[in-house]
């Protein structure tokens, strides 16, 4: 990454948004935050600019909305000095799938999935152009792991890890360091929207050794880290396992057990 490029952080009023803020003003890069909260960010804003004397834009936007996702794309697409992408705006599902509303399933995957898909979409042709840049995309374990019972959001996460690694294949190649952060249980507002009692819950990180344990993920260019996974020969095993699933599958035909005798 071009040092002291500018740094865009969605969903950058609280929580693991903000936390990047504070990480890369006093790293000395200048930024642009965007959430819906503009009082927030004005309030961070100030105060990351007298703390560190770095320049600080506040873009208003909600995520969830088409066309604050296109000025914000707009944006990604027509600064030269943004090299950075952190795509951290999401939202946490509420009640089981049962529970759901169609309102409620499409807001979830308006912005877990379709703004950060776009937003990185605008932003990489661009650096690939120049031969430099990041996209960070906040992820979660959820993703890996449908027992968790968070059905929507859980698949949100798999796309977010997906688009990831997908993306670094297409990418790397060309300059561009793509890394999907994937946190547990955070402490950051997003269960309290969700109408969750975060105090109910038996392990929580602070939002601040999650993000700086992404930054060393992000410093050593991992292209996936995983702060809570303590054993990182698990998932190391996982994607041996999945390469060798891949390599057993065949196009030709069915096969044995799917095929009638004849």
């Amino acid at each position: 990454m071009t040092i002291h490029s500018t740094v865009l952080i969605t969903g950058a009023s609280s929580g693991i948004g903000a936390t990047y803020a504070e990480r890369f003003a006093k790293r000395g890069h200048n930024l642009v935050l965007v959430a819906r909260d503009k009082a927030r960010l004005e309030t961070l804003a100030t105060r990351l600019r007298q703390e560190h004397a770095v320049n600080i834009e506040v873009l208003q936007a909600d995520l969830t909305k088409v066309g604050d996702v296109e000025t914000v794309e707009a944006r990604l697409r027509e600064d030269s000095k943004i090299g950075t992408l952190i795509n951290n705006a999401g939202v946490a599902q509420s009640g089981g799938f049962l529970e759901q509303t169609g309102e409620d399933i499409s807001q979830l995957i308006a912005l877990n999935t379709t703004a950060l898909a776009r937003l990185a979409g605008a932003i990489a042709p661009r650096l690939a152009a120049a031969g430099d840049g990041a996209i960070i995309n906040i992820g979660s374990v959820v993703g890996l792991a449908p027992e968790f019972g968070m059905s929507v959001y859980g698949a949100t996460k798999a796309f977010v890890l997906f688009l990831s690694q997908g993306l670094n294949l297409e990418l790397s190649s060309k300059g561009v360091y793509v890394q999907a952060v994937l946190p547990a249980a955070t402490r950051t507002e997003i269960w309290e929207r969700a109408g969750i009692d975060i105090n109910s819950l038996a392990e929580v990180m602070e939002v601040g050794e999650l993000v700086d344990a992404a930054l060393i993920g992000f410093d050593r260019r991992e292209l996936v880290t995983i702060p809570p996974l303590f054993n990182e020969s698990r998932w190391e095993t996982l994607q041996a396992a999945r390469q060798t699933l891949l390599g057993d599958i065949r196009q030709t035909h069915a096969a044995e057990r799917y095929q009638t005798a004849s």
